[in-house]
């Protein structure tokens, strides 16, 4: 065999290597697993110290990529196996590696939506915010009394209870409490117009009084439209020195609520009893929405000092003690009646 020969065998050789290589390596790095035009959506979560490998498993677990080993090898050949973005992404059934790896180093974050429902107390919303976004639900809670904390966003007040704004919100995953929190505080910022703020001034109230009331007005109305009724009731009690005597205000101090409400909880001795104290008590008890300020600020012309469920959601009004026994009695017999309904049906089951 000539050299000649033994040169062309040498270099057909290391040209078929070469494309052969090459054709690994397109395949491995950049042909999808498997290509489908409508193919499955599926959710990544990347944690705080989540290691390539954990979530290269995760990927190839859920059919995202072909395996573990090619998007190891694709992040290693990209130098991008330290470039993990803590976040939700949201890829697609059968990626190539590479499509894949951009999606998690430089694409766009999922939003994770949630609503922080009106009337909420603070220890509910960070159950949410856990649920949805895995903020330890004790740290936020902490963090709604922290004062430095407090001060650092301007809110004069002992607690955020109350400056919390309820709403539907979006979120990226990997936000701590702080950053939640700042968000919600701002938002009810937002909300809370000047010319709400001077109107409050102008009646000589606080910010911290208004939510206060606002708060019980939140509690105790299931329909908006009755939310300056209401209001009318306490503003009216507050006048003549007569206690609140709201039961939401008692929701709040029960460590087993939200319940129906026992005679002995009306006893329990605590500023936020407003059946004992009479008076606001010492802060908000929840998180109103913006209907319920606007209430406080703003009652109804009333001489309404009493008011009871009529168990569809509204209330019955009423100026006198007389009247108010005769629309409580009418409540009682709806309740027993409701009550007498549940358990013949259980009867005949």
């Amino acid at each position: 065999m000539t050299l000649k020969k033994i040169v062309r065998i040498i270099f057909v050789a290391i040209t078929s290597l070469i494309l052969i290589t090459g054709m690994v390596l397109v395949y491995v790095l950049y042909i999808p697993f498997s290509p489908k035009k409508n193919a499955e959506s599926v959710d990544i979560i990347v944690r705080w110290g989540s290691s390539f490998g954990v979530v290269a498993a995760e990927l190839a677990e859920k059919n995202v990529v072909r395996s573990v080993d090619q998007l190891k090898f694709t992040a290693t050949l990209y130098k991008q196996t330290q470039k993990l973005r803590v976040g939700k992404f949201t890829l697609k059934k059968g990626m190539s590696n590479y499509d894949a790896l951009m999606a998690l180093v430089k694409g766009p974050q999922s939003l994770i939506k949630f609503t922080l429902p009106n009337g909420y107390d603070s220890r509910r919303f960070a159950k949410i915010i856990e649920r949805y976004l895995e903020i330890d639900s004790v740290e936020t809670v902490a963090l709604i009394s922290d004062s430095s904390f407090i001060a650092q966003l301007g809110v004069n007040a002992t607690s955020l209870e109350g400056y919390l704004y309820p709403e539907t919100y979006n979120f990226t995953y990997g936000l701590n409490a702080k950053n939640i929190i700042t968000a919600l505080v701002h938002q009810h910022q937002k909300m809370v117009s000047d010319t709400l703020l001077n109107k409050i001034k102008k009646q000589g109230w606080t910010m911290k009084e208004v939510l206060t009331l606002a708060s019980i007005i939140e509690g105790e109305a299931m329909v908006d439209t009755e939310m300056p009724i209401i209001s009318s009731v306490y503003h009216n009690r507050l006048a003549i020195g007569m206690p609140l005597q709201a039961d939401p205000t008692i929701q709040y101090i029960i460590q087993d609520g939200p319940r129906r409400l026992l005679r002995s909880d009306l006893n329990i001795d605590s500023p936020y009893n407003t059946y004992k104290y009479k008076g606001l008590p010492p802060g908000p008890i929840n998180n109103p929405g913006i209907n319920a300020i606007m209430a406080a600020i703003s009652p109804a012309q009333t001489k309404y000092l009493y008011f009871v469920a009529n168990g569809d959601g509204t209330h019955s009004f009423s100026e006198t003690y007389s009247q108010h026994l005769r629309a409580k009695k009418r409540f009682d017999e709806y309740r027993a009646h409701v009550e007498k309904a549940k358990q013949q049906k259980a009867d005949n089951e």
